[in-house]
């Protein structure tokens, strides 16, 4: 995927001009794939949101807790992460496209609850703010000539460590944790951005279009950068929505 030496000659793709345009033609692609997850996902929030036998699929109407659908729900995403992940070499395109599109589905059904919980306007609005910290953090990393390996990795380890905690808060139910933890997985998102995006650019820089291997590598990453902008913008959530 990734070369030293971007100048190839491929005998059966088209023939780019510099790593330069494979990195923006590649991340053109990626960039098309994960609005249309974002598109899904809002579709699929404000339809459950809205449409009341949709949301007591997911929210027990007369005890307010999750249903057993709910569950399901909150931990699919999770499930379609590692499938996605771990299944890249044995899955084919059009099944990563159909994982990937489910995914974003199940992501839409969680963020119908935030509808419950905060107010339409300040969703708004850290939407917004997530969108413009994910897109300074997106072109730093894209731009800077800095080497983010390093600190991506570290970065990445302290994601999953991160992420074991909030899934035990999640049972536990700590305010005070649960508080800290939105602070931290905003920090990392913001990391994880540039990172996420200077590698990104370096596999568009070496990758042979016209195959099936490179279409699956369009959805990884769009699924890589869908995922953290997720993250970013339900972590400014926790911190700065204001509740019903």
């Amino acid at each position: 995927m990734e070369s030293n030496n971007p100048n190839y000659t491929y005998n059966s793709v088209v023939q780019l001009d510099d790593s330069e345009t494979a990195s923006r033609k590649y991340l053109a692609k990626v960039f098309a794939w994960m609005f249309v997850a974002l598109g899904v996902s809002a579709f699929t929030a404000f339809e459950f949101f809205l449409t009341p036998s949709l949301l007591s699929l997911i929210i027990d109407p007369v005890a307010g807790g999750f249903t057993t659908l709910g569950y399901v729900a909150i931990f699919a995403p999770l499930a379609f992460s590692l499938v996605l992940s771990f299944g890249f070499n044995r899955l084919s395109y059009v099944a990563m496209v159909v994982l990937y599109l489910a995914y974003s589905v199940t992501i839409g059904i969680t963020l119908s609850i935030f509808g419950l919980i905060y107010t339409s306007s300040s969703i708004f609005s850290v939407f917004l703010s997530a969108s413009l910290v994910f897109g300074i953090m997106a072109i730093a990393g894209y731009r800077t000539s800095m080497d983010l390996s390093k600190f991506g990795s570290i970065l990445f380890m302290i994601f999953m460590g991160v992420l074991v905690a909030s899934l035990v808060n999640f049972f536990f139910r700590s305010a005070q944790l649960d508080y800290i933890i939105s602070f931290l997985f905003v920090a990392i998102m913001i990391g994880l951005t540039a990172y996420y995006m200077q590698m990104l650019k370096r596999i568009g820089a070496g990758i042979e279009y016209g195959n099936e291997q490179s279409k699956k590598l369009v959805i990884i990453g769009a699924f890589v950068l869908y995922t953290t902008f997720i993250n970013l913008f339900m972590s400014m959530m926790r911190i700065f929505g204001r509740r019903r």
